[in-house]
């Protein structure tokens, strides 16, 4: 007999195989980005808007109601993902979001044997960059890359990098901070 906590994964893994799926039949590798990229800013959007978060869980509205409001609040979002959403929301499955979003990641990635590099510079990269840090991630991973980029101003210079998992942090503000954290822990030889 399945557990719930398999039965979750097996719902979740629906959803984001019907959102994976669908995108690819609309428009192919394009679309499967597009609503990727979407269903992340639904997802901080969701979190941020605890109102309507709450609203699209909520039992006391009907299932057809709830169905509606995830319509008209993500009418602008890929007609994919607008049908995921509401059919989630319908039957009372908007809190698990997240995990179709990590769900459709891995996916995607399985998919198309293609690897989501997240970037993050103070600047937006210029094209050369661009192709430098593709071949060479692709070369790393041994597969396709597609890079989703990220500006942080914080960051002061260098760049961050991260896919499964894995972070590579090469940016000024880090090594500031690994030489502020050698300097605190050495002595200057003056104290017991």
């Amino acid at each position: 007999m399945p557990t719930s906590r398999h039965v979750l994964r097996e719902k979740v893994a629906a959803y984001a195989s019907a959102l994976l799926d669908g995108a690819y039949e609309a428009g192919g590798q394009d679309a499967v980005l597009e609503v990727r990229d979407q269903a992340e800013r639904v997802m901080r959007a969701a979190r941020s808007n605890m109102d309507l978060s709450s609203a699209l869980e909520d039992s006391s509205y009907t299932p057809e109601q709830r169905n509606g409001l995830a319509r008209s609040v993500f009418a602008q979002c890929h007609p994919v993902l607008v049908d995921v959403l509401a059919v989630m929301a319908e039957r009372g499955d908007f809190a698990l979001l997240s995990r179709v979003w990590a769900s459709y990641g891995e996916q995607l990635e399985r998919k198309l044997n293609v690897t989501v590099v997240d970037v993050t510079t103070v600047v937006e990269l210029d094209d050369h960059l661009r192709e430098v840090i593709v071949r060479k991630a692709e070369a790393d991973l041994g597969t396709k890359v597609v890079l989703r980029e990220h500006i942080d101003k914080s960051l002061l210079g260098g760049i961050l990098m991260s896919a499964n998992g894995k972070r590579i942090d090469a940016s000024v503000l880090s090594q500031l901070e690994n030489a502020r954290n050698v300097l605190k822990l050495s002595t200057d030889g003056g104290e017991c």
